[in-house]
């Protein structure tokens, strides 16, 4: 091949290749994403279907191949059905700041808001307010509900047997019925920081019908318990009551212990209110350095709670301090270092 036909085929190449590049003009190859990267879906419409709904943002997360995060930008999302449930298995956050992210239910049936099947969710700056069942049925691992109010609700957040690693942080419960439910252990889970008010039944529940056996798995710490039927009532589940605060809980009282497995330490536990602690067949109830004042009849009373611990309590201002009731024979119930004031 002669130099001047060598120089004609490299010209036509650099000429192919300069057409190709100008076809290729105003075309964006497809990105791919990895499984990984976080999806971002938006919510701006306040219509229970259609575009821009929760219910939408909820199937599009479901679908996405990574974490997806809905982000609630209508003031208030008015629901008439139950919404999808949270199933992506790498984990959704649903959040929205003040004043937008209320979600009312009060037009659906009965049934959870957020039905949370798939590890690895937070709800986040939200309002759920009028259900008639549940506002968050909780049945996977390493959930989070943080700054959110659950108002006017059945239960705001009902915990099932296989969810664990919760954190329940920085949240209002407001005229439910039962602020937060607990049926079985659920280990290395944290209620803290929270405000119950006006609780019909229980800010807290967590019972069941048999002692698990196991060490504390649920700690309650630094919460408000303010004006409910009860604040805590607890049985035969390994809960640690910590550094609470209890005002006017009545008439069931601040705390009623049904069944093995609690620990009542350090909370400040006050009237008005008919009674203060209450423990039933509390078998092991350690109960210590908590401060009780303001009752009208007794602030601690034990019945039938073998080996139970009562130390380092001060009473003040009540109508009696502790009574027992119905000893068990050779698991005598124990007070020890308690100090009663100006009982009236």
């Amino acid at each position: 091949m002669n130099s001047n036909r060598r120089l004609a085929l490299a010209l036509g190449v650099l000429v192919l290749l300069a057409l190709l590049a100008f076809a290729g003009r105003g075309r964006v190859a497809p990105t791919a994403v990895s499984p990984s990267d976080a999806l971002e879906v938006m919510v701006t419409s306040a219509d229970d279907l259609g575009p821009g709904s929760l219910r939408e943002a909820l199937f599009i997360a479901a679908s996405a191949s990574g974490r997806a995060s809905v982000v609630i930008k209508a003031r208030k999302v008015v629901l008439r059905t139950a919404l999808p449930p949270l199933t992506n298995p790498h984990g959704v956050r649903i959040w929205a700041e003040s004043p937008a992210g209320e979600i009312d239910a009060q037009a659906m049936p009965a049934g959870p808001v957020f039905d949370v099947a798939a590890d690895n969710t937070t709800l986040s700056g939200l309002v759920l307010s009028n259900c008639q069942g549940s506002a968050v049925l909780l049945r996977a691992a390493h959930f989070h509900l943080q700054s959110t109010t659950l108002r006017s609700c059945d239960v705001g957040l009902d915990v099932a047997a296989n969810a664990e690693g919760v954190l329940v942080e920085q949240d209002h419960f407001e005229d439910d019925r039962i602020g937060i439910r607990f049926v079985v252990p659920n280990h290395d889970t944290t209620v803290t920081g929270n405000t119950f008010v006006r609780s019909r039944e229980a800010g807290l529940w967590a019972v069941r019908g048999a002692p698990d056996g196991d060490a504390t798995a649920i700690t309650v710490r630094q919460n408000h318990f303010t004006r409910g039927r009860a604040g805590v009532v607890a049985g035969n589940i390994g809960l640690l009551v910590d550094n609470n605060d209890f005002v006017a809980n009545a008439p069931d009282g601040a705390l009623h212990l049904l069944g093995a497995g609690a620990v009542v330490r350090g909370n400040r536990i006050g009237g008005p209110a008919d009674r203060g602690l209450v423990a039933e067949s509390a078998r092991q109830a350690t109960i210590e350095g908590n401060t009780f004042s303001g009752f009208d009849n007794y602030a601690v009373t034990l019945r039938s709670s073998g080996d139970a611990q009562l130390r380092g309590n001060h009473i003040e201002g009540c109508g009696y301090g502790i009574a027992f009731v119905l000893g068990e024979t050779g698991h005598p119930a124990t007070a020890t270092d308690n100090i009663i004031v100006a009982p009236r």
